[in-house]
């Protein structure tokens, strides 16, 4: 690495994804704190990509992952409340099992804008932000003018960022399944998943030793 170069990562990360939002403020605190480049790169969650996933978990999974995650929350002193609503659509059918809906509008519409506010250059500010406002306990994230102001808070515009991604949708679908396909490469499927010079660190309980690598390689203060 010469003087001049920054280092980079990039970030595999879901809007469904609570682990996603748990590590994502460090992550942007990273990017002022340090010389760093963080790639932000949306795919969709597992429950879209493999809705099958649900069907063939331990049964105590839910319980735990519901355990854990209020608990790291509380760790990292971040506010955390299962959103409503849900950012991905799903039912309990008959036997118990989630099965993920057809129509999806939440998490298309967030996935389709955090590419592109990637490619404004603010994709992990409005990550954060976002993240945030669906995860904190903003009941009706959706409605009204809090999508709009967490935007701003991001220095996006989120009527011109909406209009786009309806002119736009098959491009950035095409982005978003790039993102995903360079995240099966990269050796791990679940989120948040960073990725330095190939090497992936899966789960925001990587992030010290992600921070620990790039700093052995050679990682500045800003």
């Amino acid at each position: 690495m010469t003087q001049s170069q920054s280092m980079a990562i990039d970030v595999f990360w879901s809007f469904r994804s609570p682990w996603s939002y748990l590590a994502t403020r460090r992550l942007r605190d990273w990017q002022t704190q340090y010389d760093l480049i963080v790639n932000f790169r949306p795919v969709y969650p597992i429950a879209v990509r493999s809705p099958e996933f649900f069907h063939s978990v331990q049964p105590q999974w839910f319980s735990y992952f519901m355990t854990d995650v209020f608990r790291v929350a509380e760790f990292l002193a971040l506010p955390f409340v299962w959103p409503r609503p849900d950012p991905v659509v799903q039912i309990v059918d008959e036997h118990g099992r989630r099965q993920t809906g057809e129509v999806q509008p939440y998490i298309d519409r967030l996935t389709r804008l955090g590419a592109l506010a990637e490619e404004l250059g603010a994709g992990l500010a409005f990550a954060d932000e976002v993240s945030a406002l669906i995860w904190g306990g903003t009941t009706g994230w959706d409605q009204g003018e809090h999508l709009a102001q967490a935007a701003h808070r991001a220095g996006l515009d989120l009527a011109g960022m909406d209009q786009r991604i309806i002119h736009e949708a098959d491009r950035l679908d095409a982005v978003i399944a790039a993102n995903q396909v360079a995240h099966e490469q990269a050796g791990h499927w679940g989120v948040p998943t960073c990725v330095y010079q190939g090497a992936p660190f899966f789960g925001q309980d990587r992030l010290d030793v992600l921070l620990w690598t790039l700093q052995k390689e050679g990682l500045r203060s800003r």
